[in-house]
């Protein structure tokens, strides 16, 4: 498998999830411009991380790597024991982080995109900020006497690592919130956690 990430987006989330998985694998680190350059368009005509390519399959869409990651490697546990009911569960998570938490995000990093009046920018930051803490205390309520979202380690806690990364980079209030605080600080501690941050320069 050979993943193409940019450092601290999404795709990051990836990476970690590889290194969980045990398969082997390789990176390509990506940044604004290359993402554009005509080799990845080749890959991804929408220029986007995350991209999966194993053999002659090309995957893209977070959510969607991700599962394909957990059923090519199931002794990892990443989609739980095997059970309908454990795969359900970890989707729920990956689903919430990916539909509901990521996008919150979106008007904080590109405020342009939704309004075009520059002196309400700040705003719509803010109103997007507000929303992720909100989001924020539905995971802290989950992981209340829980170590990961899903109950179990799945691929949905590198993609909520990420956002914690985003919350802190961006302004989030954050205060309270001790049992995602303790995930963040259990995440750092993962030695695959770590080795995905130091392959992409974030460590």
């Amino acid at each position: 498998m050979k993943l193409y990430s940019k450092p601290g987006a999404c795709s990051t989330a990836v990476h970690m999830a590889l290194e969980w998985s045990g398969r082997p694998y390789e990176v390509e680190i990506l940044d604004a411009g290359s993402m554009k350059a005509p080799a990845f368009l080749a890959i991804n005509p929408a220029g986007a991380v995350p991209a999966l390519v194993d053999g002659d399959f090309v995957l893209t869409q977070n959510a969607a790597i991700m599962g394909y990651i957990a059923d090519s490697r199931p002794e990892a546990g990443l989609a739980g024991d095997g059970s309908p009911r454990q795969r359900a569960e970890a989707t729920r998570w990956l689903s919430f982080v990916n539909s509901d938490l990521h996008p919150a995000f979106k008007p904080i990093f590109s405020a342009a995109r939704y309004i075009g009046d520059e002196a309400q920018h700040d705003a719509v930051k803010a109103a997007a900020r507000a929303q992720v803490r909100a989001l924020m205390e539905t995971a802290d309520r989950r992981l209340d006497g829980k170590e990961w979202l899903a109950g179990f380690r799945s691929f949905a806690d590198p993609y909520f690592y990420m956002t914690l990364r985003w919350a802190q980079g961006t302004g989030v209030d954050m205060s309270g919130l001790d049992n995602v605080a303790a995930f963040k600080a259990r995440m750092e501690q993962d030695a695959g956690v770590q080795a995905a941050l130091r392959a992409e320069g974030l460590a």
